[in-house]
């Protein structure tokens, strides 16, 4: 998958993915769903996973037999990214932190399926 494939249906995915995070209040009426500044650590978490995937093709790309390295290097720099995006955020906001939590996992770990489902169809690609 070329770059600019990855970053139509990443942008369709995002789109998606906003989408239902903005229906969700309507569904559940009375109840605190979202964190107040949800659409910062939305475009956080996106930012970053986009980033990562750059990197990670762009290295793979350069040199394949460096692919993994570029791989797990670019987990752990969206990790420790996000870790300080947390410590940061938790510092400034005093607000419900079970919802924070259950905002920030969910939007990370959807936004990590989506690149790691990318990434193994240019390994599949690459082994055929």
């Amino acid at each position: 998958m070329n770059l600019a494939k990855f970053t139509l249906f990443y942008i369709a995915y995002a789109l998606i993915l906003g989408g239902v995070a903005s229906m969700l209040p309507s569904f559940f009426p009375g109840q605190t769903v979202l964190v107040p500044k949800f659409w910062l650590v939305f475009g956080f978490l996106g930012g970053i996973t986009f980033i990562a995937y750059v990197v990670v093709y762009l290295g793979m790309k350069r040199n394949p037999e460096t692919g993994i390295m570029a791989i797990m290097g670019s987990i752990a720099l969206k990790m420790l990214f996000s870790m300080a995006f947390v410590l940061i955020y938790s510092l400034k906001s005093k607000e419900n932190g079970l919802v924070f939590v259950l905002n920030f996992f969910s939007l990370y770990l959807l936004f990590s399926f989506f690149e790691i489902y990318c990434l193994l169809c240019n390994l599949r690609h690459q082994n055929k």
